[in-house]
């Protein structure tokens, strides 16, 4: 089974560099995508692209496929659910939550030239990043791609109900299972609220395990694959 691996803002496919290799070897196969507007050099990409992105790479899959959505970008994991929900096979949603519909996608920080750039380790402070030393948010915020206000800013549009079929695996990072309860049982994350089959995980680690935990993440990935899991 192909697992879709889709990072959030601000980064490109080069995010799983180092879960890749770790899913690879008991014979899974990972597929990391670059989205429009987020390291293939369009800056006027819009969400619809970033979406048509993640349904090509579902539709060219022999099988069903898993779609793992990290951060802002469990929102695209969730649109291919509703959009191919016979084909999505589980969604994996990592530190983050999917947007209902009607709302922004992910209008979180300022604008400059028409992009969202990386704001800085301010944003950031504590739990999401208390795991990346110096160095590697040195490397993160160089290599930060400014993500197209056309992304951001659109409005995320669901329409078929059978998405909420569809398995969905939280993987819980800097908060935990218990808090990501709390918040889906207070109607904070009414999506999940509707979710028929949905399961939790921690992981120790800040907001982007796949830099600090990459081995561990990629062992729940590969558990999240086995039937009946």
């Amino acid at each position: 089974m192909d697992i879709l691996l889709v990072a959030g803002l601000w980064l490109d496919g080069s995010a799983w560099d180092d879960v890749v290799p770790a899913l690879e070897a008991p014979g899974h196969r990972p597929v990391p995508l670059t989205l429009p507007g987020q390291g293939d050099g369009s800056a006027s990409a819009t969400l619809d692209d970033q979406v048509a992105a993640v349904l090509a790479a579902v539709d060219s899959a022999p099988d069903k496929v898993i779609v793992v959505g990290h951060s802002a970008a469990c929102t695209l994991a969730w649109l291919a659910a509703d959009a191919r929900p016979e084909k999505v096979a589980k969604v994996v949603l990592i530190g983050g939550f999917p947007s209902a519909d009607g709302q922004p996608y992910a209008d979180f920080f300022e604008y400059k030239d028409g992009a969202m750039p990386f704001p800085g380790w301010g944003p950031f402070e504590g739990p999401d990043s208390a795991d990346l030393d110096e160095d590697a948010k040195s490397r993160f915020a160089s290599a930060a791609i400014p993500v197209p206000e056309s992304v951001t800013k659109a409005v995320v549009r669901l329409g078929d109900e059978r998405r909420f079929d569809v398995p969905v695996l939280l993987v819980c990072p800097e908060f935990t299972t218990a808090q990501a309860q709390e918040w889906i049982g207070a109607g904070d994350v009414p999506e999940l609220a509707k979710a028929k089959h949905v399961e939790f995980v921690d992981i120790d680690s800040g907001h982007w395990p796949m830099f600090t935990k990459p081995v561990e993440l990629a062992r729940l990935l590969a558990a999240a694959s086995s039937p009946g899991y």
